[in-house]
């Protein structure tokens, strides 16, 4: 039976609940309505809003096989106040006290920093000597996550440590010029850090909230806009082959007294570039190490005359016209002058020959390949030229990348009427020649040159490149007889021994391009020298370029043979090509 005093003392705590619900109530209600609904009209000034940048991850360069060519990671700049040490030296500051003396922390951050306690101490000491009050002393810039770590975990309020956002390439100038840099802004300059600056550019995001009187943050106010980092881009480079080649050829550069040298490899069934190996190469860690020329890159920003490389383009020209074929054969001094007054010599003196093509290729002859050449009309020549990518950048687009020149054959004079039947009076890149042999070695089916795989967007998506469908540019004949023409360069040229790769079958022209003097001649005595092949030459896989500029031990191309086979035989070795299964047909005649 419930009494009347309990039913009382229930009474009383119920009204003082509900006397407190109200209370509250009340309390709440004018909250929201002061921080949330009219919060704007308690803010003291417009400019006390805040905005903190979120900053976003620029992607990652990888090779065909994922290992990292360039990475954004965290540096941390550190950094000390001075005032603060003092004031807590001399019993002026109690709050956040440190656990240890200055003498003593400063001997465990120079430990972690990579300094002297009294190199730290001194950076204090120089700060109050300047400023009695200063509270900005940078210590040590660069530092590590691992470092950071070391520091924060001092617990020293005197000690603040900056993130800052870098690119590091861990393989330094392996595909270097291949790769680019930044600036100091964090602009991308060269190479694939600026082709590809679309996919790999991070968006920022932002954290904002509004302040109120005293600066208190405003609750409900604040707003994020996530970050979005950057994509991955995946090169068709090899990394591991790339940085032998670079090896090699510095090498083999350095041996012949030469300026520069590249290597070049492309496969032939897709058009990749698989190793563009260049000397000097730019480490984008330190691009102050080499010459400023070196920053862009050698294989697409150079445009030279190709010289006799380009003599079997001039084959597969006449041979697709059915002008001749490789047993053709031409009547060649080792000088001639032609009916238009034009001059031809050959690069050594000869009796009369009676050249077949296959012949004017293995010794070169500039006055057979000019008598062959102008078996086919001028226009006619120039569009074979075009047809192989002479007088256009590559579909790849590389950035300071040259399209070479070629001029309009109704201005050609007597001299290149003749000159361009073997190298002369029009330029390409290395990266052109690349792709000239390309079509060669696929039959005929030329296909666009590509240096990128895929863009992969920080969700995971993948952007696959569009693969070239290739064009038709020569019969699939065509393109067999000259290669069977190159094997037997390969064979029966000057450099045989030299550039054979036991146990396969190859293909190969060599060039000895002169350099002009930007006076309408040429330098003397002063080349660029080149050597292009493919293999196994029955049935192409990749094509390989290498070039050397200004070579002074050797002159000629066979400056280039070493470095040729030393390639090509690695290359071989690396994507495990089987050898020649064929035996090399019937040699060709040189003389009728």
């Amino acid at each position: 039976m419930t009494t009347r005093a309990t039913r009382g003392t229930r009474r009383r705590t119920v009204v003082a609940l509900a006397v407190i619900l109200t209370v509250l109530s009340a309390f709440v209600f004018r909250l929201v309505d002061i921080q949330v609904v009219h919060a704007d009209d308690h803010i003291a000034d417009s400019n006390l809003g805040a905005t903190r940048t979120i900053a976003g991850a620029r992607g990652d360069i990888v090779d065909a096989n994922g290992t990292v060519l360039a990475l954004g990671t965290l540096v941390y700049d550190s950094i000390l106040d001075p005032k603060l040490i003092q004031d807590y030296e001399e019993q002026k500051e109690k709050n956040r006290k440190p656990s240890m003396p200055w003498a003593e922390a400063s001997e465990r951050i120079a430990e972690i920093v990579g300094m002297t306690g009294d190199q730290v101490r001194g950076v204090v000491a120089a700060a109050l000597a300047k400023d009695r009050n200063s509270q900005y002393a940078p210590l040590k810039n660069g530092l590590t996550t691992d470092q950071y770590l070391e520091l924060r975990d001092l617990n020293l309020a005197y000690l603040h440590n900056s993130p800052r956002p870098v690119r590091v390439y861990p393989n330094g100038a392996v595909a270097g010029t291949m790769v680019g840099f930044l600036n100091g802004a964090g602009e991308p300059q060269y190479g694939i850090e600026r082709m590809q600056q679309q996919c790999l550019a991070a968006t920022d995001g932002s954290s904002t909230y509004k302040r109120g009187q005293g600066g208190v943050r405003i609750p409900g106010s604040e707003r994020t806009v996530p970050a979005v980092d950057g994509g991955t881009v995946q090169l068709t480079i090899d990394s591991d082959l790339n940085w032998y080649l670079q090896q090699m050829i510095a090498e083999e550069g350095k041996r012949q007294g030469a300026k520069a040298g590249t290597v070049t490899v492309v496969e032939v069934e897709t058009g990749k570039i698989r190793a563009a190996a260049e000397w000097p190469s730019v480490d984008p860690n330190d691009i102050d190490t080499v010459d400023q020329k070196y920053w862009k890159s050698q294989i697409f920003s150079n445009a030279w005359e190709p010289g006799s490389t380009f003599k079997a383009i001039t084959a597969a020209t006449v041979i697709d016209q059915g002008k001749a074929t490789p047993t053709s054969h031409v009547t060649a001094r080792s000088r001639e002058t032609f009916p238009n007054g034009a001059v031809i010599n050959d690069p050594f003196p000869h009796p009369v020959y009676e050249y077949t093509l296959a012949g004017a290729l293995i010794d070169s002859s500039n006055v057979s390949l000019s008598k062959f050449g102008t078996l086919v009309d001028p226009r006619t020549r120039a569009d074979y030229l075009e047809r192989f990518g002479v007088g256009e950048r590559t579909a790849i687009g590389f950035p300071a990348e040259q399209k070479g020149l070629i001029n309009d054959p109704a201005k050609w004079d007597n001299q290149t009427l003749y000159t361009t039947t073997f190298g002369q009076a029009f330029t390409v890149t290395t990266a052109q020649l690349a792709g000239a042999y390309q079509a060669l070695a696929n039959d005929g089916k030329k296909i666009d040159l590509s240096l990128v795989e895929s863009c992969t967007d920080a969700d995971g998506t993948v952007h696959e490149v569009t693969v070239s469908a290739g064009e038709q540019i020569i019969k699939p004949e065509t393109a067999q007889d000259v290669r069977r023409m190159l094997e037997n360069v390969a064979v029966q040229g000057g450099l045989s021994k030299t550039v054979k790769v036991p146990g396969y079958r190859i293909g190969i022209k060599t060039g000895s391009a002169q350099k002009t003097d930007n006076n309408g001649g040429y330098k003397k005595g002063v080349y660029f020298t080149s050597i292009v092949g493919m293999a196994p030459v029955e049935d192409p896989k990749y094509v390989v370029v290498v070039t050397l500029d200004e070579p002074t031990k050797m002159r000629t191309s066979a400056a280039t043979a070493v470095a040729f086979q030393q390639a090509m035989t690695q290359v071989l070795k690396t994507y495990r090509v089987a050898p020649s299964s064929e035996p090399m047909g019937e040699l060709l005649p040189k003389f009728d």
